[in-house]
């Protein structure tokens, strides 16, 4: 299997959090490599309305193609690949892509989370065409005064319906999940906040006009004009656990202030790391990191 020259840094990601390390990394003319498998979440967002500088909002798709062609101005080299696999070695860390092998003294990982999508009759439609929300964080607001329908299986969907009571008067719980997933308090709680919860299996879901139109339950019909999935996300840990880096009760990586890991010299960044999962997060971690590595490498005399 063939092998380059060591890199001084391999990112592995290239969501916000992946390419604002390429472009700290390529301004402090390191010789990296970023290795993108192309599924960076932010691809799916329509439009973002809370990223700053962005008072109009911008779609997802062209917030990372911004953020490549800023990193390329600088000679950022991205390269469309799967990683397979990450363990330290002699040089630093041993990389597998598919065929090609990359051996890096430093790598930082931005690989993100896989959003735990509703398994719901009808509802492929709806995710395919981003009719389902999943962050209130990022367009609550644009949901004012909206009907709101929440798809929780815990009691994260009714804190995420509970959040989002603070956008409209009218938001309901859909709980999936079995009636013993819901917590008594958290029940009480959503009483108290004027939130109805729905427990009856979804039959159906109609679309009009690209747009979710209404739930079938169980012959009763209930129309929202926004729907956002709270279950969860599950994050990309796999390379993180084979290169033996700590990892909390969520799935998350352990990182210190600089973002190192556990694994010396194995950084990480973004919703591999925190629960807030937002974009101007994974980025500002990215930085950090970014710029620890550099010091990092300096301190080796590199």
């Amino acid at each position: 299997m063939p092998v380059e020259e060591p890199w001084d840094a391999v990112v592995v990601g290239a969501g916000p959090g992946g390419l604002t390390a390429a472009i700290y990394l390529a301004r402090f003319r390191r010789r990296f490599l970023v290795l993108d498998a192309g599924e960076s979440r932010a691809a799916w967002i329509p439009r973002s309305h809370n990223h700053p500088g962005f008072p109009n909002g911008i779609p997802g798709p062209e917030l990372l193609a911004r953020l490549r062609r800023h990193a390329r101005r600088y000679g950022a080299h991205i390269r469309k690949a799967r990683v397979d696999s990450l363990a330290p070695g002699t040089e630093g860390f041993d990389i597998r892509a598919g065929r090609r092998r990359f051996v890096a003294r430093t790598v930082l990982l931005a690989t993100g989370v896989i959003d735990n999508e509703p398994k719901l009759p009808g509802l492929d439609l709806a995710i395919a065409r981003g009719l389902i929300r999943i962050c209130p964080i990022c367009d609550g607001y644009e949901a004012t005064g909206q009907a709101i329908g929440v798809i929780g299986n815990s009691e994260h969907g009714a804190r995420e319906a509970l959040f989002l009571r603070a956008y409209s008067d009218d938001v309901a719980l859909i709980h999936v999940g079995e009636p013993g997933t819901l917590p008594d308090a958290d029940r009480r709680a959503l009483q108290a906040a004027a939130v109805a919860v729905i427990e009856t299996p979804i039959q159906a879901v109609r679309i009009e006009r690209d747009r979710i139109a209404a739930f079938a339950f169980e012959g009763r019909t209930h129309r929202f004009d926004t729907v956002y999935s709270a279950l969860g996300s599950t994050p990309r840990y796999l390379l993180a656990q084979q290169a033996g880096a700590a990892i909390d009760e969520q799935g998350r990586l352990v990182v210190d202030d600089h973002q190192a890991t556990s694994v010396d010299g194995l950084y990480a960044a973004g919703d591999l790391v925190r629960g807030l999962n937002q974009m101007t997060v994974a980025e500002a971690e990215a930085a950090i990191a970014a710029t620890d590595i550099h010091n990092r490498l300096r301190t080796m005399g590199v």
